[in-house]
Protein backbone atom coordinates (compact mmCIF):
# COMPACT_ATOMS: atom_id res chain seq x y z
CA UNK A 1 0.00 0.00 0.00
CA UNK A 2 1.43 3.57 -1.00
CA UNK A 3 1.95 6.09 1.71
CA UNK A 4 0.64 8.11 -0.14
CA UNK A 5 -2.70 6.96 -0.42
CA UNK A 6 -2.37 5.23 3.50
CA UNK A 7 -5.22 7.29 5.63
CA UNK A 8 -5.65 6.42 9.25
CA UNK A 9 -9.51 8.37 10.28
CA UNK A 10 -8.54 10.00 13.03
CA UNK A 11 -9.70 13.52 13.41
CA UNK A 12 -7.57 16.06 12.88
CA UNK A 13 -8.27 18.26 15.93
CA UNK A 14 -6.27 19.99 18.80
CA UNK A 15 -3.56 18.60 17.11
CA UNK A 16 -23.96 2.84 -6.70
CA UNK A 17 -27.07 0.79 -4.88
CA UNK A 18 -29.80 2.66 -3.04
CA UNK A 19 -28.75 2.49 0.89
CA UNK A 20 -32.27 0.68 1.92
CA UNK A 21 -32.91 1.34 5.78
CA UNK A 22 -32.97 -1.22 8.19
CA UNK A 23 -35.72 -1.92 10.49
CA UNK A 24 -34.35 -0.86 13.50
CA UNK A 25 -31.89 1.36 12.39
CA UNK A 26 -35.41 3.11 10.85
CA UNK A 27 -36.53 2.69 14.46
CA UNK A 28 -33.94 4.10 15.98
CA UNK A 29 -33.76 7.65 13.26
CA UNK A 30 -37.33 7.93 13.90
CA UNK A 31 -37.46 7.84 17.73
CA UNK A 32 -34.26 10.40 17.85
CA UNK A 33 -36.15 12.57 15.70
CA UNK A 34 -39.33 12.45 18.10
CA UNK A 35 -37.36 13.03 20.59
CA UNK A 36 -35.52 16.10 18.66
CA UNK A 37 -39.07 17.15 17.99
CA UNK A 38 -40.06 17.17 21.49
CA UNK A 39 -37.18 19.34 23.01
CA UNK A 40 -38.46 22.16 20.64
CA UNK A 41 -35.19 22.91 19.20
CA UNK A 42 -32.38 21.07 17.52
CA UNK A 43 -29.62 20.59 19.88
CA UNK A 44 -27.05 23.86 19.10
CA UNK A 45 -24.14 22.75 21.01
CA UNK A 46 -23.91 19.58 19.07
CA UNK A 47 -23.92 20.99 16.16
CA UNK A 48 -21.74 23.65 17.24
CA UNK A 49 -19.35 21.37 18.36
CA UNK A 50 -19.11 19.42 15.18
CA UNK A 51 -18.52 22.20 12.93
CA UNK A 52 -15.81 23.75 15.59
CA UNK A 53 -13.94 20.06 14.60
CA UNK A 54 -14.30 21.04 11.33
CA UNK A 55 -12.80 24.80 12.15
CA UNK A 56 -10.04 23.72 14.49
CA UNK A 57 -9.00 20.86 11.69
CA UNK A 58 -8.81 24.01 8.77
CA UNK A 59 -6.76 26.06 11.00
CA UNK A 60 -4.40 23.07 12.08
CA UNK A 61 -3.85 22.02 8.45
CA UNK A 62 -2.35 25.73 7.66
CA UNK A 63 -0.28 25.26 10.54
CA UNK A 64 3.61 25.25 9.77
CA UNK A 65 3.85 21.36 8.07
CA UNK A 66 7.41 21.27 10.11
CA UNK A 67 6.40 20.98 13.09
CA UNK A 68 5.74 17.92 15.10
CA UNK A 69 2.88 17.14 17.00
CA UNK A 70 3.96 17.09 20.78
CA UNK A 71 2.09 14.96 23.66
CA UNK A 72 0.27 17.78 24.58
CA UNK A 73 -1.19 18.28 21.31
CA UNK A 74 -1.96 14.64 21.03
CA UNK A 75 -3.68 14.68 24.65
CA UNK A 76 -5.63 17.64 23.45
CA UNK A 77 -7.04 15.63 20.66
CA UNK A 78 -8.25 12.91 22.44
CA UNK A 79 -9.76 15.27 24.91
CA UNK A 80 -11.86 16.76 22.21
CA UNK A 81 -12.84 13.71 20.69
CA UNK A 82 -14.38 12.47 23.98
CA UNK A 83 -15.72 15.59 24.75
CA UNK A 84 -17.79 15.61 21.61
CA UNK A 85 -18.38 12.15 21.84
CA UNK A 86 -20.14 12.55 25.69
CA UNK A 87 -21.76 15.18 24.39
CA UNK A 88 -23.29 13.18 21.95
CA UNK A 89 -24.18 10.24 24.28
CA UNK A 90 -25.75 12.61 26.85
CA UNK A 91 -27.85 13.90 24.74
CA UNK A 92 -29.13 10.38 22.93
CA UNK A 93 -29.29 8.50 26.36
CA UNK A 94 -31.60 11.14 27.67
CA UNK A 95 -34.13 11.17 25.05
CA UNK A 96 -34.01 7.71 23.76
CA UNK A 97 -32.83 4.24 25.26
CA UNK A 98 -29.48 3.54 24.61
CA UNK A 99 -30.54 -0.48 23.41
CA UNK A 100 -32.63 1.34 20.76
CA UNK A 101 -29.71 3.92 19.76
CA UNK A 102 -26.52 1.94 19.41
CA UNK A 103 -28.70 -1.50 18.68
CA UNK A 104 -28.29 -3.81 21.46
CA UNK A 105 -28.00 -6.63 21.16
CA UNK A 106 -26.73 -6.98 17.94
CA UNK A 107 -27.74 -10.66 17.27
CA UNK A 108 -25.49 -11.17 14.44
CA UNK A 109 -22.32 -9.97 15.92
CA UNK A 110 -19.91 -12.55 14.79
CA UNK A 111 -20.91 -11.30 10.94
CA UNK A 112 -17.97 -8.05 12.14
CA UNK A 113 -15.01 -11.20 11.58
CA UNK A 114 -16.21 -10.97 7.89
CA UNK A 115 -17.34 -7.20 7.34
CA UNK A 116 -14.25 -5.50 8.98
CA UNK A 117 -11.39 -7.76 6.72
CA UNK A 118 -13.98 -7.19 3.68
CA UNK A 119 -14.53 -3.72 4.24
CA UNK A 120 -10.51 -2.91 5.23
CA UNK A 121 -9.32 -4.86 1.51
CA UNK A 122 -12.32 -3.14 -0.34
CA UNK A 123 -11.10 0.01 0.82
CA UNK A 124 -7.75 -0.51 -0.04
CA UNK A 125 -8.86 -1.44 -3.35
CA UNK A 126 -10.34 1.71 -3.84
CA UNK A 127 -7.17 3.53 -2.72
CA UNK A 128 -5.30 1.52 -5.26
CA UNK A 129 -7.44 2.18 -7.68
CA UNK A 130 -7.46 6.44 -7.36
CA UNK A 131 -3.22 5.97 -7.02
CA UNK A 132 -3.53 4.32 -10.74
CA UNK A 133 -5.80 7.22 -12.06
CA UNK A 134 -3.56 9.54 -10.87
CA UNK A 135 -5.51 10.82 -7.84
CA UNK A 136 -1.93 11.63 -5.31
CA UNK A 137 -0.42 12.95 -8.69
CA UNK A 138 -3.40 15.24 -9.00
CA UNK A 139 -3.41 16.76 -5.41
CA UNK A 140 0.18 17.43 -5.81
CA UNK A 141 -0.33 19.84 -8.51
CA UNK A 142 -2.89 21.58 -6.54
CA UNK A 143 0.02 21.68 -3.78
CA UNK A 144 -1.76 19.54 -1.63
CA UNK A 145 0.27 17.60 1.22
CA UNK A 146 -0.68 13.52 0.13
CA UNK A 147 0.76 12.27 3.27
CA UNK A 148 -1.72 11.96 6.11
CA UNK A 149 -0.47 13.81 9.11
CA UNK A 150 -0.96 10.91 11.31
CA UNK A 151 0.65 8.81 9.14
CA UNK A 152 4.08 10.59 8.56
CA UNK A 153 4.07 10.67 12.58
CA UNK A 154 3.83 6.85 12.94
CA UNK A 155 7.18 6.80 10.76
CA UNK A 156 9.09 9.84 11.92
CA UNK A 157 8.59 10.32 15.45
CA UNK A 158 11.15 9.17 18.25
CA UNK A 159 8.86 10.20 21.46
CA UNK A 160 7.98 6.57 22.39
CA UNK A 161 5.39 8.54 24.32
CA UNK A 162 3.55 10.57 21.36
CA UNK A 163 3.88 7.12 19.04
CA UNK A 164 1.63 5.50 21.94
CA UNK A 165 -0.95 7.94 21.83
CA UNK A 166 -1.06 8.09 18.75
CA UNK A 167 -1.68 4.88 18.16
CA UNK A 168 -4.55 4.67 21.53
CA UNK A 169 -5.91 7.65 19.30
CA UNK A 170 -6.05 6.05 15.98
CA UNK A 171 -6.96 2.73 17.19
CA UNK A 172 -9.28 2.97 20.60
CA UNK A 173 -10.54 6.86 20.43
CA UNK A 174 -11.36 7.36 16.89
CA UNK A 175 -13.25 4.58 15.91
CA UNK A 176 -15.38 5.25 19.48
CA UNK A 177 -15.92 9.11 19.12
CA UNK A 178 -16.28 9.27 15.36
CA UNK A 179 -18.92 6.71 14.97
CA UNK A 180 -20.76 7.87 17.79
CA UNK A 181 -20.92 11.61 16.06
CA UNK A 182 -21.25 10.78 12.79
CA UNK A 183 -23.11 8.03 12.45
CA UNK A 184 -24.73 7.71 15.94
CA UNK A 185 -26.01 11.65 15.39
CA UNK A 186 -25.22 13.47 12.60
CA UNK A 187 -26.45 10.98 10.26
CA UNK A 188 -29.79 9.78 11.82
CA UNK A 189 -30.95 13.46 12.53
CA UNK A 190 -29.67 14.44 8.95
CA UNK A 191 -31.79 11.62 7.69
CA UNK A 192 -35.15 12.44 9.27
CA UNK A 193 -35.21 15.97 7.61
CA UNK A 194 -33.04 15.15 4.00
CA UNK A 195 -33.93 11.21 3.55
CA UNK A 196 -31.06 8.57 3.24
CA UNK A 197 -28.70 9.80 0.18
CA UNK A 198 -28.52 13.08 1.17
CA UNK A 199 -27.62 12.48 4.83
CA UNK A 200 -25.28 9.15 4.03
CA UNK A 201 -23.47 12.00 1.60
CA UNK A 202 -23.55 14.83 4.02
CA UNK A 203 -22.24 12.90 6.85
CA UNK A 204 -19.38 11.49 5.14
CA UNK A 205 -18.44 14.77 3.89
CA UNK A 206 -18.23 16.46 7.30
CA UNK A 207 -16.72 13.07 8.47
CA UNK A 208 -13.26 13.62 5.77
CA UNK A 209 -13.51 17.06 6.00
CA UNK A 210 -13.29 16.67 9.80
CA UNK A 211 -9.83 15.24 9.28
CA UNK A 212 -8.34 18.33 7.89
CA UNK A 213 -6.55 16.81 5.12
CA UNK A 214 -7.47 17.34 1.18
CA UNK A 215 -5.90 14.60 -0.34
CA UNK A 216 -7.76 12.15 2.43
CA UNK A 217 -11.66 14.02 1.55
CA UNK A 218 -12.39 11.49 -1.41
CA UNK A 219 -10.85 8.04 0.17
CA UNK A 220 -12.40 9.53 4.01
CA UNK A 221 -15.35 10.58 2.15
CA UNK A 222 -16.18 6.97 0.52
CA UNK A 223 -15.34 5.64 4.07
CA UNK A 224 -18.17 7.44 5.39
CA UNK A 225 -20.51 6.02 2.99
CA UNK A 226 -19.35 2.88 3.69
CA UNK A 227 -19.71 3.09 7.51
CA UNK A 228 -23.30 4.60 6.58
CA UNK A 229 -24.00 1.56 4.35
CA UNK A 230 -22.89 -1.00 7.46
CA UNK A 231 -24.66 1.09 9.44
CA UNK A 232 -28.04 0.58 7.94
CA UNK A 233 -26.96 -2.55 6.58
CA UNK A 234 -26.99 -3.80 10.08
CA UNK A 235 -28.74 -1.79 12.18
CA UNK A 236 -26.13 -1.41 15.01
CA UNK A 237 -23.89 1.35 15.79
CA UNK A 238 -21.56 -1.16 16.81
CA UNK A 239 -20.74 -2.98 13.22
CA UNK A 240 -19.71 0.47 11.52
CA UNK A 241 -17.35 1.45 15.22
CA UNK A 242 -15.66 -2.64 14.64
CA UNK A 243 -15.22 -1.90 11.26
CA UNK A 244 -13.54 1.65 11.99
CA UNK A 245 -11.41 -0.17 14.15
CA UNK A 246 -10.56 -2.79 12.07
CA UNK A 247 -9.24 -0.21 9.15
CA UNK A 248 -7.24 1.89 11.34
CA UNK A 249 -5.88 -0.97 13.46
CA UNK A 250 -4.64 -1.94 10.04
CA UNK A 251 -3.65 0.96 8.47
CA UNK A 252 -1.58 1.23 11.79
CA UNK A 253 0.44 -2.31 11.46
CA UNK A 254 1.08 -1.83 7.62
CA UNK A 255 3.13 1.96 8.96
CA UNK A 256 4.82 0.08 11.83
CA UNK A 257 6.10 -2.41 9.23
CA UNK A 258 7.39 0.21 7.28
CA UNK A 259 8.68 1.91 9.69
CA UNK A 260 10.15 -1.26 11.22
CA UNK A 261 12.09 -2.12 8.03
CA UNK A 262 13.17 1.49 7.41
CA UNK A 263 11.13 2.12 4.44
CA UNK A 264 10.88 6.00 3.65
CA UNK A 265 7.30 7.46 2.87
CA UNK A 266 7.96 8.21 -0.47
CA UNK A 267 9.41 4.72 -1.10
CA UNK A 268 7.07 3.69 -3.21
CA UNK A 269 6.22 5.09 -6.77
Amino acid sequence: MDHRSAVISTSRVPAVSTVTCHPSARSRATRSGTAADRSGSPPVILIFSAFSLLVVSSLLASASPDRELAVSDLLMNIGFQIFIATMVVVYMTRRTAASDWLGLPWSTWPKVFLIGPASVMGMWLIFAMLQACGYMQWMESLGAETVQESVKLLQTTEDPAVLALMGLAAVVVAPLCEELLFRGYLYPVAKKFTGPWLAACSSALFFAAAHGNLSALLPLFLFGLLLVLIYEKTGSLWAPIAVHFCFNSATVVVQMIYRHFNIPLDAVP
